[in-house]
């Protein structure tokens, strides 16, 4: 196994595969295992049936009672219109197919649209947990525009039989504060009813793309909305891979002032290594206490079951919990997607592949 995904990883195997960070040190992180509701959830204000929903997300599929989670997301039909997310393979414009690939695929749950999740409840919530995206930025609006906006209430998603609510926020965006606080009372009554929470933490600003680089992917900014996302209880955190950091050093010049920075995020909390920046954003999870899931990011054709494993393997190494991949896997015939879930989660039972 590990050989293979050597070979998939071609000439970073090595920077990926042996690096040994010197920034935070691993010994600090709460990573991922068996125990992990035991050890984190049941010590804190969790209700005993969020307890129950948490551990039947990590009970489920090739990945259960390890610790990682194997997510399938496809909410694209609305955040990207259906047309062009599943005109590569129609087969995804009926829920049913959404919900047999990650039943296929070894996935620990589905996170999806009410409407996908709501057709097919009583045949399949008592088969795979359920998790309802309850918000979504829709593109019909003309001209198009960025707002997560809520498609549904929590108590829908319980109906439905869901273990889990998911929501996205867009940290920096200019509706930031509305969703802070629709998805934060959101989240407060899910646990109420006994749901899991996740959060993607994402960061939307033009802002953000200065200089020839674009700091939604970088590791200080995104961080940081990790930090506000546990912050209103997020269990679960779904962020994109840091691709660089110092978005706040640039977004401080010129005479312009932005946040708060400190130096020994860059000198000594990070470095320029992939796996580095992945663990800054597990320290703003609580050292881990919150897991963190790489998004597994859009499809690109021949070159994805590589780009899966290379994201895998740094969001493993780095102290996360584990992969949340659609595009990747849905844009593609069935057999093939279940192919790329499973070497995605492969990467996670290769016990050779520890932390860095």
């Amino acid at each position: 196994m590990a050989r293979n995904i050597a070979e998939l990883l071609g000439k970073d195997a090595e920077f990926l595969l042996r690096h040994q960070s010197k920034t935070v040190s691993k010994e600090l992180l709460h990573t991922p295992s068996p125990d992990f509701v035991d050890r984190i959830f049941v010590q804190s204000n969790r209700h005993p049936q969020v307890l129950r929903s948490l551990q039947w997300l990590f009970s489920t599929g090739r990945l259960a009672n390890t610790g990682y989670l194997s997510i399938l997301p496809i909410d694209q039909g609305i955040e990207h219109s259906a047309g062009a997310s599943f005109a590569k393979n129609p087969i995804y414009f009926d829920p049913e197919n959404i919900i047999k690939l990650a039943i296929e695929g070894g996935c620990n749950g589905v996170a999806t649209t009410f409407g996908v999740l709501a057709m097919m409840s009583r045949k399949y919530a008592h088969k795979i947990p359920f998790i309802v995206k309850i918000n979504h930025n829709e593109l019909l609006t003309y001209p198009n525009k960025h707002d997560q906006i809520m498609f549904g209430s929590v108590e829908d998603a319980w109906n439905l039989g869901a273990v889990a609510v998911g929501a996205t926020i867009y940290f920096g965006s200019d509706n930031s504060t509305r969703q802070i606080m629709e998805v934060a009372e959101a989240f407060e009554r899910a646990h109420e009813l006994g749901m899991g929470t996740i959060l993607w933490c994402y960061i939307r600003n033009n802002a953000f793309k200065t200089g020839g680089k674009d700091y939604h992917v970088s590791a200080d900014l995104t961080g940081q909305a990790n930090h506000l996302g546990v912050t209103i209880q997020a269990d679960i955190i779904k962020q994109k891979l840091a691709e660089n950091t110092g978005g706040y050093k640039a977004l401080n010049t010129g005479g312009s002032s932005y946040g708060k920075l400190d130096e020994r995020i860059y000198t000594e909390l990070s470095s320029e290594h992939p796996i580095d920046l992945c663990r800054y954003q597990v320290l703003n999870c609580y050292n881990g206490r919150a897991g963190l899931i790489s998004s597994g990011g859009e499809s690109k054709g021949s070159s994805d079951m590589a780009d899966a494993i290379r994201t895998a393997v740094i969001n493993k190494r780095a102290g996360g919990m584990g992969l949340i991949s659609g595009r990747k896997a849905f844009q593609r015939p069935m057999k093939e997607g279940v192919e790329i879930l499973n070497a995605i989660q492969d990467v996670y039972l290769d016990k050779s592949i520890d932390l860095a």
